[in-house]
């Protein structure tokens, strides 16, 4: 992609309208300095000392960071929120974000807002060492009335999207945002509107999804496909293409240290290859920051090639970033996909 192209593309991005739908979660990160190390005097154990709290949108969140990151004009948050102090935090830090309209976002004392809590080892001059982690989820099935709720705010917010992304971030099937009552009104909102860019990713396997685009590992797309075992690359290529063609919509594909692929439903099979390591990595956040850079670029009118472009050196930027989910903007995926000298 040359630097003209690249301006042609990232110039459309503050005039897109992207809806989120999934599981945002608040990141929590408590920074600790080894120095004020103590003992507690009641029980003996060690005394951990935070010196700073940093909270930041997770989970679905980090997909609307990364959207903000980019410049996207009208960004429409559709999930939940508990009635609770870390569900004010969460939408605090959502509202913060430019661009980012929570009208569509459903606060409920009926749900624990979902939190990571991550402790870290801070010290001058070191990568900072994440600790055991802290969460707190729900552990039940979503009532079918806040379900009902959503499926109302999605299709309010499908009706202004020129895209959506979806990520399923729970554990436990139906116990979050994206359950198979959501999936069946997200199928019909996709049939009604088939032009409508929407792109999937889930952590528990894309199963059962309505034919959206799909985005996921190689591990995953061996499981949705019932192919036993580590797949070649040549056997990723075509499962990638088999299940694009049956979908009628693109796969995405990401394969860790070796880049990404991405296939259409016309057969074509793009691949680009991971770029070089800059330093230490951290890849939290970078699939996040993939699902962001894959939707709005089509959105934007890239080809398949040039969007996996623009995902992969988002990837890269977010990998170098250490002791925090972190996002690409625009200015330095461009460094990374038109360096100096090139025209």
């Amino acid at each position: 992609m040359d630097s003209a192209r690249f301006s042609a593309v990232v110039e459309r991005y503050p005039s897109l309208r992207i809806a989120v739908l999934g599981d945002f979660c608040l990141d929590r990160y408590l920074e600790i300095d080894p120095a004020k190390a103590e003992v507690s005097i009641e029980t003996g154990l060690p005394v951990h000392n935070v010196v700073n709290v940093r909270a930041q949108p997770g989970g679905a969140g980090t997909i609307v960071n990364n959207l903000a990151a980019l410049g996207v004009g009208t960004i429409l948050p559709v999930g939940l929120v508990g009635d609770d102090g870390e569900g004010y935090e969460l939408s605090h830090a959502l509202a913060s974000l430019p661009g980012v309209r929570l009208d569509h976002f459903v606060r409920t004392r009926h749900r624990r807002t979902f939190t990571y809590c991550k402790p870290l080892i801070v010290e001058a001059d070191k990568p900072p060492v994440e600790l055991s982690r802290l969460d707190l989820k729900n552990w039940t099935p979503s009532p079918a009335w806040l379900q009902g709720l959503v499926i109302d705010q999605l299709r309010l917010a499908a009706e202004q999207a020129d895209a959506i992304i979806v990520l399923d971030q729970v554990d436990v099937a139906e116990t979050g945002v994206v359950t198979q009552k959501v999936l069946t009104a997200l199928g019909s909102i996709v049939e009604a509107k088939p032009g409508l860019w929407v792109l999937a990713d889930s952590r528990r396997g894309l199963r059962g999804f309505p034919p959206v685009v799909f985005k996921m590992n190689a591990a995953e797309l061996s499981a949705l496909t019932g192919t036993q075992g580590a797949l070649s690359s040549e056997q990723i290529e075509a499962a990638a293409a088999a299940l694009a063609g049956k979908n009628g919509r693109s796969v995405f594909v990401t394969l860790a240290d070796r880049g990404m692929l991405g296939a259409s439903a016309d057969g074509r099979v793009e691949y680009v290859p991971a770029l070089p390591l800059r330093g230490e990595i951290d890849v939290v956040g970078a699939g996040d920051a993939v699902s962001a850079n894959l939707t709005i670029a089509m959105a934007a009118g890239a080809g398949l090639g040039e969007a996996l472009e623009l995902a992969n050196a988002a990837a890269s930027v977010v990998i170098h970033q250490l002791g925090t989910t972190g996002t690409a903007g625009v200015s330095e995926i461009g460094k990374l996909v038109c360096p100096p000298g090139r025209t």
